[in-house]
């Protein structure tokens, strides 16, 4: 059986929306799949639920957009060990200047500067719908959410790593707007850890 997913993620990347599609003979169509997928998955993955499309749906290519959750620990002298390995410990930043930044960074563009190579496609241009910030599960932490119609490898890493370095006095927010507008990944600024990184959700 073939399983075709939304979208693929790097290793340490987490997931609370992926959507996969597959196919199975019209007489197995009634066999209960949630709980005989969930009883054949490793612990750290789970079947939320299962339904019926129509066989023209793909989980890939019917998606409208996305949304994947960044999650910042701006601290450097407290570390929760709930939170290792769900979120950056990037240290200090200044939120309102990456809020700047975010601002000139959303709209329809050709986001070139965000994509490492690796993976051809057709098109860089992407519609970054919003970026939005808000609290995350701890006290102190922070999550930038991010929504599109679709993502280049590593863009939303490497759009986190440029904001933080915003965030951090080394560049300033119109510095990387002028970055978006160059369409070259050759400038030095980090790519965020993958370990921050969670697919939230995808609608179609």
């Amino acid at each position: 059986m073939r399983v075709t997913g939304a979208g693929r993620t790097d290793a340490g990347v987490h997931a609370l929306g992926q959507v996969c599609h597959f196919d199975v003979p019209a007489e197995k169509l009634g066999l209960p799949w949630q709980r005989a997928l969930n009883a054949q998955l490793p612990d750290d993955v789970a079947v939320l639920a299962v339904e019926r499309v129509d066989p023209s749906f793909s989980a890939r290519f019917s998606a409208k957009n996305k949304t994947y959750a960044y999650t910042l620990w701006p601290f450097r002298d407290l570390r929760i060990p709930q939170r290792r390995g769900h979120a950056w410990a990037c240290g200090p930043v200044d939120q309102e200047a990456m809020a700047q930044a975010a601002a000139l960074l959303m709209g329809e563009h050709d986001f070139k500067s965000f994509q490492n190579t690796g993976t051809r496609v057709a098109s860089t241009v992407r519609t970054l719908a919003s970026i939005e910030r808000g609290p995350g599960l701890f006290p102190g932490e922070v999550t930038w959410r991010f929504t599109a119609d679709g993502f280049l490898k590593q863009m939303v890493r490497n759009l986190m790593g440029l904001m933080v370095w915003v965030g951090q006095g080394k560049f300033t927010p119109e510095q990387a707007r002028a970055i978006l507008e160059s369409r070259n990944r050759n400038t030095h600024y980090p790519t965020a850890p993958a370990h921050g990184l969670c697919l939230e959700e995808v609608r179609y």
